[in-house]
């Protein structure tokens, strides 16, 4: 088998509408045209699933998911600018720098730019 992409992401949720609405006007990506509760990256969709809806536990993503932008401090500074708080500062690990937040349903996002390659160990 060879994986050719990542399709999508599915994203817990409690209110699908309400998800849409945030990640749309908040982080500023379109909403699927091909399918509906779905919000479309330059790379992934992502997929809003209600579990409660199915019987399932709610659990938030707790490990995150990376958003790529040109500048964490910017992108800080304009999504803290609409009222987001973040987790913590700026993190530089030696080859990025990321700095992490959370959607109205607790899960993680992680603002992400990788700076340097990483060396062999």
């Amino acid at each position: 088998m060879q994986v050719e992409l990542v399709d999508f992401i599915s994203i817990p949720t409690r209110d699908t509408a309400r998800a849409v609405a945030w990640y749309r006007d908040i982080l500023g990506l379109p909403e699927s045209s091909v399918t509906d509760g779905e919000i479309e990256t330059p790379n992934v969709t992502l997929c809003f699933f209600e579990p409660e809806r199915e019987d399932l536990p709610f659990v938030a993503n707790e490990a995150g998911i990376a958003l790529r932008v040109a500048d964490v401090a910017a992108a800080r500074s304009e999504l803290e600018g609409k009222g987001i708080q973040f987790i913590a500062g700026i993190w530089d690990s030696g080859v990025c720098h990321f700095s992490a937040f959370r959607d109205p349903d607790g899960n993680v996002l992680i603002l992400h730019r990788r700076y340097a390659s990483r060396q062999a160990l």
